[in-house]
């Protein structure tokens, strides 16, 4: 079968290279002039470890580790009100892994490139479904016509919209928005991350192995805002008004922000899908099932769900339909345990008011200094290692 998939990202490069190993013939057309580079650092949990193993790229995936070995909170006046290593800090336990997503999808895409054709810095315009395949007319003006048709291009995935409907029947908006840049790292960080935490806002800034810049992130609460998504003047001015008046360094990582080349901001959102296939259309990753990045699984979902429906269409020999319901019989439970993750941990890190984070730093300065205070956290993050392995992976 002819397979075009939408997206070299995490989960379109990984379904790249599964579809390629059960002998499909596998396009993959992406937007972007080549795979895209940094981004912000992703996880590896549980199942999706196994996928990865799977396609022999542990020790790749372990020497591309962030390696952050200490995460603080701190106040508003740079004071450490509670620390811990990084892993604790991080919700990793049991062998996962932290790395950058450039990193990653750099990884997936030199395993999956020999005998795959990727068709960077196009996209697909339009998709004509007829009863023996699928008519593309791609936005260079080129056409195909293929067996399959995999959207694996996000949270406003193109292919989505264009086979099922606008996004605005499938976005649920959990009502925070978040903010990524590179910025110079003026505090000299090595391999630390530093958070500080206001009413209704809360910034971070990190750094990695191997980096002399480090990143800045911001997570705030708000009602619903109207933007241009691709309006980058508009998401500045719109970040600067939620931190308006903050302390710490926030000012200066905002100005950092503000200039930076891979400015990027979004509204914690996630996919609600009753269906993720139609007729030879079919959605995995943030596409069909956006947790959110609050949920700490985006990663491992993509992974995960690439590498079952590359399997549940090879074991359906042919038959995509039985393929897809497949895919989706396996997936939805872990899906949906992965996604209940997202709005419980956003309200952790992200308090409402003045009495709550003055409360959390008490708290966390009390168990900074408590003995066994790792075994605490350990507990704390049982639930994200639970969601991460609610899934049995078939061999297929």
């Amino acid at each position: 079968m002819n397979v075009l998939i939408s997206g070299a990202s995490v989960a379109g490069t990984t379904l790249a290279y599964w579809l390629r190993r059960h002998g499909y013939t596998v396009t993959v057309v992406e937007g972007a002039p080549a795979v895209r580079p940094g981004g912000y650092k992703v996880d590896i949990r549980g199942a999706a470890l196994e996928v990865v193993e799977r396609m022999g790229l542990r020790d790749g995936v372990r020497a591309a580790r962030t390696d952050v070995r200490a995460g603080s909170v701190v106040d508003a006046n740079g004071k450490r009100v509670a620390a811990m290593d990084g892993d604790t800090f991080g919700g990793r336990q049991h062998g996962d892994a932290e790395l950058m997503r450039g990193d990653l999808t750099t990884l997936l895409y030199e395993a999956s490139r020999e005998g795959v054709t990727y068709l960077f810095d196009d996209s697909i315009e339009k998709l004509s479904q007829q009863a023996e395949g699928v008519d593309v007319v791609f936005a260079s003006g080129r056409t195909g016509t293929y067996d399959l048709i995999v959207g694996a291009d996000g949270l406003h995935s193109n292919t989505r919209a264009l086979a099922f409907g606008s996004e605005d029947q499938y976005v649920r908006d959990l009502g925070y928005y978040v903010s990524i840049s590179t910025v110079p790292n003026h505090l000299g960080l090595d391999r630390e991350e530093l958070t500080y935490v206001g009413p209704g806002r809360t910034a971070l800034t990190y750094s990695t192995a191997g980096e002399t810049t480090a990143k800045a992130m911001f997570l705030f609460a708000s009602e619903s805002l109207s933007y241009d998504r691709h309006d980058r003047a508009a998401q500045q001015g719109l970040l600067a008004d939620a931190y308006a008046g903050e302390g710490w360094e926030v000012p200066r990582l905002l100005e950092a922000a503000r200039v930076a080349e891979d400015f990027y901001f979004d509204s914690l959102s996630q996919v609600h899908m009753e269906r993720w296939s139609t007729n030879r259309v079919v959605l995995v990753g943030d596409a069909a099932y956006c947790a959110s990045p609050a949920s700490g699984q985006g990663t491992s979902l993509a992974l995960v769900g690439a590498y079952v429906l590359a399997g549940e269409l090879a074991a359906a020999a042919g038959d995509h339909a039985a393929g897809f319901a497949g895919y989706e019989r396996a997936m939805r439970p872990f899906v949906q345990a992965n996604q209940d993750l997202g709005p419980a941990n956003i309200k952790r890190m992200v308090m409402r008011t003045k009495g709550q984070v003055r409360i959390s730093m008490m708290m966390l300065g009390l168990l900074n200094r408590m003995p066994g205070k790792d075994r605490i956290m350990a507990k704390a993050i049982e639930p994200i290692h639970k969601a991460a392995n609610a899934i049995a992976l078939k061999t297929y």
